[in-house]
């Protein structure tokens, strides 16, 4: 990425040479070239949200700026891309959103994400912080910047334009009103479960802003809740990917014996999949992980793997995501062990889990859905 700060050689994480996929677009460089050429000071505590790669904090460093994001991959990725540039560890602070922001933001910079939900609880925890002089300024793509995103700038922060669109890109522009008071944050967001889902009927979902189908259960998981494994005794079972937690949550509610690792790379998810655990008084055993799915699980050590993986990366759709899971499902499975899955029937899912275990069997299905189990076999 070529920058008026230097070029520099970006990464997504995990790095595979076979992902044509940019660490970068066109909205990080917009608004890169923009504070260049507007010469906005960068100085006192620049804040960057939402940076998908580490890109605007890696091209920033020298202004050692902290880098606040939902994902576990985007801070491996962002470490890797400092070290690439040679900058110094700790030069760029990394905060997830969970962690309190800085006292005082002079510069903020956003990365306007995918979820708008996400966008208002960042803003809203970041509002006591900014004062009238913080320069603050939004980035990306056109197709991601929407009416209703630029009233919430206004309705958090303070009065807000837009720049002319820069190869699909825009920039937003907002003056902070230290006059405003938006409110507190509606984040997290507490539901009841309908009846007919298994274990969980009636239980107490929660979820931080940003989780997937935040204020109500998906049909797909609900597909799912309906047909999960029915083990009893000791059983070692991670719910991968795991959103709010629902389904290890049900496990463990069927099961109270059974130890469930929850783990996802999003910090907002995780967060969930515990506070929707601890909600229900589950007596059973949990761990609750951030992290690149089950990297960090020692191999032939899990029973049992439940799995309803994401086809979206940002706004790029892949099957990256899945294939990882699977491969790092069967490596941390014990012989005998299994692997469920819930997809839509369209991504074909059965043929990935033929080529990474050999098998696949059909569980359940309707028109739209189709619940997948594979077994781990010696080879």
């Amino acid at each position: 990425m070529t920058t008026p700060w230097g070029e520099f050689a970006l990464t997504r994480f995990p790095e595979d040479p076979r992902d044509r996929l940019r660490a970068w677009d066109a909205s990080d460089a917009y608004l890169l070239v923009h504070l260049a050429e507007q010469g906005v000071p960068l100085t006192g505590t620049v804040v960057v949200v939402g940076d998908r790669w580490g890109a605007l904090a890696t091209a920033l460093a020298a202004c050692e700026p902290t880098q606040i994001t939902d994902s576990f991959l985007t801070q491996e990725a962002t470490r890797a891309n400092l070290a690439r540039a040679g900058v110094v560890p700790g030069t760029v602070g990394l905060l997830t959103t969970q962690d309190p922001p800085p006292e005082r933001i002079d510069v903020l910079l956003v990365r306007v994400p995918k979820s708008s939900a996400l966008l208002e609880d960042q803003l809203l925890r970041l509002a006591p912080s900014v004062h009238e002089g913080t320069v603050v300024v939004g980035t990306g793509m056109v197709k991601e910047i929407h009416t209703s995103t630029l009233k919430l700038f206004e309705r958090v922060l303070g009065p807000t334009r837009t720049s002319p669109a820069r190869q699909k890109a825009r920039l937003i522009f907002c003056t902070p009103d230290p006059a405003l008071r938006p409110g507190a944050s509606p984040w997290p967001y507490r539901y009841a479960l309908p009846e007919g889902v298994g274990p969980a009927s009636g239980g107490t979902v929660v979820n931080h802003a940003g989780v997937f189908c935040a204020d109500r259960l998906d049909i797909g998981t609900r597909f799912f809740l309906r047909h999960l494994p029915t083990t009893r005794g000791t059983q070692r079972v991670v719910d991968l990917g795991c959103g709010n937690g629902v389904v290890g949550t049900s496990v463990a509610l069927a099961n109270p014996d059974a130890e469930v690792l929850f783990v996802d790379e999003s910090f907002q998810a995780v967060s969930s999949a515990e506070a929707t655990y601890r909600a229900n008084g589950v007596p059973g055993h949990a761990e609750f992980r951030v992290g690149d799915g089950l990297s960090g699980v020692p191999s032939g050590s899990v029973d049992t793997v439940l799995n309803n993986p994401p086809f979206h990366s940002h706004q790029a759709t892949t099957d990256a995501t899945a294939w990882r899971m699977f491969t790092g499902a069967r490596r941390a499975l014990r012989p005998g062990g299994e692997l469920w899955v819930i997809g839509n029937r369209h991504l074909g899912y059965h043929v990935k889990l033929r080529r990474v275990f050999g098998n696949s069997q059909v569980v359940a299905g309707d028109p739209k859905f189709v619940v997948l189990k594979a077994v781990k076999h010696d080879r």
